[in-house]
């Protein structure tokens, strides 16, 4: 008998929203997978993959644009809406959402239910602009 719960989200029809998300960190392990996956050291990992985060030390996925979400994992394959590293995904990744439901899923449900259109995706915009009002660089 299985003891592993259900789960209420489908990655399949989701857009990638947590592909969206600023802070996906990477820790020295994640960069060990990404380098071997590329066939590169680690300190080009670093430099090609990532970029400083917010806390001492901390490293993030780059980025790179979006026309759903403004910016998005610099892995993520915007045409499919797939990660085009997913054997060596960072670690955080592979453990999201971490619970039966994911929030960003149960949000694109209701969006849909609501416009009664199953193919509905909701834009967010979490590109900074400059003062001018321009999306800034990534």
């Amino acid at each position: 008998m299985s003891s592993s719960l259900p789960v209420f989200y489908n990655c399949q029809r989701c857009p990638a929203y947590c592909c969206s998300y600023a802070r996906i960190e990477v820790k020295k392990a994640d960069l060990r997978r990404l380098a071997r996956h590329f066939d590169i050291g680690i300190g080009t990992a670093r430099r090609r993959f990532t970029k400083a985060g917010l806390d001492d030390g901390e490293r993030v996925l780059q980025h790179k644009p979006d026309e759903t979400f403004g910016t998005v994992c610099h892995f993520l394959d915007t045409a499919t809406r797939e990660c085009t590293v997913y054997e060596a995904r960072p670690e955080i990744c592979r453990d999201f959402p971490g619970l039966v439901r994911c929030g960003y899923y149960d949000f694109l449900s209701f969006e849909r239910r609501m416009l009664q259109d199953d193919d509905y995706v909701s834009t967010t915009y979490n590109r900074p602009e400059e003062e001018d009002g321009t999306p800034s660089e990534v």
